[in-house]
């Protein structure tokens, strides 16, 4: 059997959260931005634990950043940096084609970025001016570390994972608030899967 893309890991994987986040904002609506924007959040606090925890530049910033999506299957380099941002492009996406399919996937990519900047240089914007996810040829995203240099999500004050503590699971008031969306999530799909059960029946009685 030949296979146009192979299946591989990372693909089953990227395949396997867009349908997932798809599934979720069908059934949520507009609150799981608010999941993903977490979710980033809490990501990006531990990934850049497996990088240097001294001092960073921008630079050191940009390197960081660009590392950690090409490190997951994206294809993203630096553009350009300067003391008070940095933009940051990628010719794929770490998600592929099916990104999308589920396309508030990059408020992920907004929250790692801007909760990393935030922590290092006390704030962090974010603009994502070109998405591939949108239909853009490839995308672009501009991080500020001070207030009005573009309009962007803004990240500050961001809390901070104790000393030897999981950035998943510490902060008890924003995990039980995701447990609920997912029970909320998975409430709406059982009542939907027994609703097309009852309309089966009911189409079957005729």
């Amino acid at each position: 059997m030949n296979q146009l893309h192979p299946l591989t890991a990372s693909r089953f994987l990227g395949k396997l959260i867009t349908q997932y986040a798809h599934l979720h904002e069908k059934t949520i609506g507009s609150e799981a931005r608010e999941y993903i924007y977490q979710l980033g959040i809490r990501t990006g606090e531990w990934l850049e634990s497996y990088y240097p925890d001294n001092s960073w530049t921008p630079d050191d910033y940009a390197r960081a950043i660009v590392d950690i999506k090409n490190s997951i299957g994206g294809e993203f380099f630096i553009a350009e940096v300067t003391a008070q941002y940095v933009v940051v492009k990628a010719r794929s996406c770490p998600f592929g084609e099916q990104v999308k399919e589920a396309p508030h996937l990059c408020t992920m990519t907004s929250s790692v970025f801007g909760g990393i900047a935030a922590r290092h240089f006390n704030y962090g914007e974010v603009n994502l001016r070109k998405r591939s996810a949108l239909g853009d040829p490839g995308c672009e995203v501009m991080i500020a570390f001070e207030p009005g240099i573009e309009e962007g999500d803004r990240y500050e004050n961001l809390p901070i994972t104790p000393d030897n503590g999981d950035p998943f699971t510490w902060e008890e008031d924003t995990i039980a608030l995701l447990n609920k969306e997912l029970k909320r999530s998975d409430d709406m799909v059982i009542q939907l899967v027994q609703e097309l059960e009852d309309l089966k029946n009911q189409v079957g009685q005729k």
